[in-house]
């Protein structure tokens, strides 16, 4: 275990509450104009599901748990959870579905994910920064808009809807931020 600040703390991170590990599902920064600034931490314990929301003054010390980390791609999902496979071992694991929680609209075949393992059990994964998707349902540019402000609802490929620029139209490819589901820009393929 290692002490490190809360304003270091990260999605995805794992942190030891009393002798508990818990996994980070959402970590903000808050800096109120006046006071003290805090991170607001949503956690889910690893042991039990149960979810945790702690808050600590940035500068706090937390025990963050060191796991062992590695890349696998993925292969596909059944009614266990998602399986992946470690490209150099070839060795397979099912990560169950509230381990990846709503990130898991954003997989696609053969994606490298880092994936956190305590006592080899997969308790975290990480996802790629962004993904490229297709636009496969867009509503039609309304005269007038201006492109600075404006946002229209879309769907992709994978089934998400998302807001994009409103050049953007059916058939284009589009980079997705995979943390929060945001337009990025037109793909350059």
């Amino acid at each position: 275990m290692v002490k490190v600040i809360a304003s270091s703390i990260r999605k995805g991170n794992v942190l030891d509450l009393e002798g508990r590990l818990a996994v980070v599902m959402h970590a903000e920064n808050i800096h109120p104009g006046k006071g003290t600034p805090v991170t607001h931490l949503e956690m889910r314990r690893i042991a039990d599901g149960v979810k945790v929301v702690e808050r600590y003054r940035t500068t706090d010390q937390v025990e963050r748990a060191y796991l062992e980390e590695k890349d696998y791609n993925y292969m596909y999902e059944d009614d266990m959870g998602y399986n992946f496979m470690q490209p150099e071992s070839f060795d397979q694991i099912s990560i169950p579905k509230e381990v990846i929680g709503d990130s898991s609209q954003w997989l696609q075949e053969n994606m490298t994910c880092s994936v956190s393992l305590h006592d080899g059990v997969p308790i975290a994964i990480e996802l790629p920064q962004r993904v490229t998707l297709e636009i496969v349902e867009a509503d039609p540019v309304v005269k007038g808009q201006t492109a600075s402000s404006s946002y229209k609802p879309a769907k992709l490929s994978n089934g998400a809807r998302i807001m994009v620029p409103p050049h953007i139209g059916t058939g284009t490819r589009v980079v997705i931020m995979t943390e929060t589901g945001e337009y990025v820009e037109r793909a350059k393929d």
